[in-house]
């Protein structure tokens, strides 16, 4: 098989991956992280190389914030995707928590559409809790759907207790996303948290979902069943990690990379198809949580 028809190929397990959100839209399961790219100029080419090379394999949902950076990633993001048809792509930007209510939320957002060279945003997110009301924030968010500005909102490391409270709030069942810390070594959302939003219709966006290279947990990437299963399937490790959030039900799984290679790594995984078997043999080494544990968090 020819290089060019193994991405076309890739290109269509990318494109398949799709999850649908409360409103009927859809949203692509695999996508692009950008946490901590944008800050080097000297690699700013290669990166953009990277997320362009995400796009045309159909990676086309792209994660950042105004706090990554000081907004150099969306500033990274606004180049990348300049070309690109912008109906075909899903960008997401979060808002800080000391921004996100009716004082800087909408000149925040403003700011972030400008340097993602967008006029809106397909998800907004909320990126952790901060002092400012629930009910403030999403009066705010339905406020910035209702101006055209963005198509849906969210938030980010919220655990089971926050997201009732978020249920309890005007238009909080609104909410179509939850973007926390998930990957093979951190199964903790398992026990409570991923079957709320399951049960209620938000999807679950899982970042650092290759525990950053394994550096979040030790091993994880030379483990012994992660490379069985990766030789079964003539994978990678990484792969494996990928495809493993990619068999739960609906997860978005946005891993980062900056070079292109690395991204057409991590597109690979929408071909794996793991059984049942696999995942038994990773729970083994990896188990699922028998208990309710905190939220894992960077």
């Amino acid at each position: 098989m020819t290089e060019k028809k193994d991405h076309s190929v890739i290109k269509t397990g990318c494109e398949a991956l799709t999850a649908c959100l409360p409103d009927h839209s859809s949203i692509p399961r695999l996508g692009l992280g950008t946490w901590h790219m944008g800050e080097n100029p000297q690699i700013e080419e290669q990166e953009i190389s990277a997320l362009q090379a995400g796009i045309k394999l159909g990676m086309t949902l792209i994660d950042t914030a105004e706090m990554y950076g000081n907004g150099r990633s969306e500033q990274l993001v606004g180049k990348s995707i300049q070309g690109f048809n912008r109906e075909k792509l899903y960008l997401v930007s979060k808002v800080y928590p000391h921004n996100a209510g009716r004082k800087n939320i909408f000149n925040s957002c403003e700011n972030s559409l400008k340097r993602m060279n967008t006029d809106y945003l397909d998800l907004y997110l909320l990126h952790w809790r901060g002092g400012v009301p629930l009910s403030e924030t999403v009066a705010c968010m339905e406020q910035l759907k209702a101006d055209g500005k963005i198509r849906n909102w969210g938030v980010s490391n919220f655990d089971i207790d926050d997201m009732k409270e978020l249920w309890n709030v005007p238009s909080g069942n609104k909410c179509a996303v939850n973007q926390v810390l998930y990957h093979l070594g951190s199964r903790g959302i398992e026990f409570s948290l991923l079957p709320w939003l399951q049960e209620h219709g938000v999807q679950t966006m899982a970042y650092c979902p290759t525990a950053q290279g394994g550096t979040l947990r030790r091993g994880l990437l030379t483990s012994k069943a992660v490379l069985e299963i990766a030789k079964i399937h003539d994978a990678t490790p990484v792969q494996i990690l990928l495809s493993f959030l990619l068999y739960q039900k609906d997860t978005l799984v946005i891993p980062k990379s900056s070079t292109a290679a690395h991204t057409i790594e991590n597109a690979g995984a929408s071909l794996i198809q793991l059984t049942q078997d696999d995942i038994f043999c990773l729970s083994r080494e990896f188990p699922a949580p028998t208990r309710k544990t905190h939220l894992d968090l960077l």
